[in-house]
């Protein structure tokens, strides 16, 4: 079995990895550029992660998405939360993957509730503005350009789009803050609003209910444990799982993989590069 730091070497053999600089960065956006080093064939399964996320390819090497029903899809694609089963597979691959927090996906998407556990085309939801803004990114000359282009457009769709409410908001930034063990009685004393108002508003607005995103939310926080090399036990005791098969459950749920599969994943070994806060 490989180690993380096994699994991280092998990742970052095969990506070179861009990312942008503080004046190309959105609250609630993160982006970042992936490029294969060799002509090899990829196929890799992506692990869910709390936010929205877009696939922009660059290259026409991204061959296709795969879903939970067999559905296939190319070019530019959205994952919604917790999307179900995803592989993406291809060669010669040039990719450029933004990821929203919900909270903003809600606004820049036209309300992206409807997405969670599924995949759509970025052209189902923005119509030719997508094509517009695909030959502009494959026009750039950089990947600093591309990514002051997805900033100003997401920038400008942020201030014109529907926002959440206040406090389904501050529930959504609650729960990662907490890594997701806040409870909803919790959030809802706190956002001044009933348990079974925070729940309605909160999953019409989000995509699921206050308890599933915490799930998310703190499956996360675990996954990144068990690539950091801690035991499935300690991420258990320190998560906020009940006990290790709690854990292992909650992982096979979302990723569909064994958290020991989870800890060498190369979706998540190169995390600290691309995604580093």
């Amino acid at each position: 079995m490989r180690t993380p730091d096994t699994a991280f070497a092998a990742a970052a053999a095969r990506w070179h990895i861009a990312t942008p600089s503080t004046s190309a960065r959105l609250p609630g956006v993160q982006m970042a550029g992936f490029r294969t080093r060799t002509s090899d064939p990829v196929d890799l399964s992506v692990i869910p992660y709390p936010a929205v996320t877009l696939l922009i390819d660059l290259s026409d090497g991204l061959h296709a998405i795969d879903d939970s029903g067999n559905r296939r899809q190319q070019s530019d694609v959205v994952l919604g939360l917790a999307p179900g089963r995803v592989r993406g597979g291809g060669h010669d691959i040039e990719t450029l993957q933004v990821r929203l927090s919900p909270v903003v996906a809600h606004a820049v998407l036209d309300g992206s509730a409807h997405l969670t556990g599924t995949t759509a085309a970025l052209e189902d939801l923005w119509g030719p503005e997508a094509a517009r803004i695909h030959e502009r990114l494959r026009a750039a000359a950089s990947w600093d350009d591309r990514f002051a282009i997805v900033a100003a457009t997401l920038a400008r769709r942020l201030a014109t789009g529907r926002a959440v409410d206040p406090e389904v908001a501050f529930a959504w930034r609650q729960t990662v803050a907490t890594c997701g063990q806040v409870r909803v009685e919790q959030l809802a004393a706190d956002a001044g609003w009933s348990r079974k108002r925070l729940w309605s508003r909160f999953r019409s607005q989000i995509g699921m209910s206050p308890k599933r995103a915490g799930r998310l939310v703190r499956f996360d926080h675990a996954a990144r444990r068990l690539v950091a090399g801690h035991s499935p036990a300690l991420v258990a005791a320190e998560s906020g799982y009940v006990d290790q098969s709690h854990l292992h459950r909650d992982v096979m749920t979302f990723a569909d993989m064994t958290p020991t599969a989870v800890a060498v994943a190369p979706w998540l070994a190169v995390d600290d590069v691309a995604w580093a806060t």
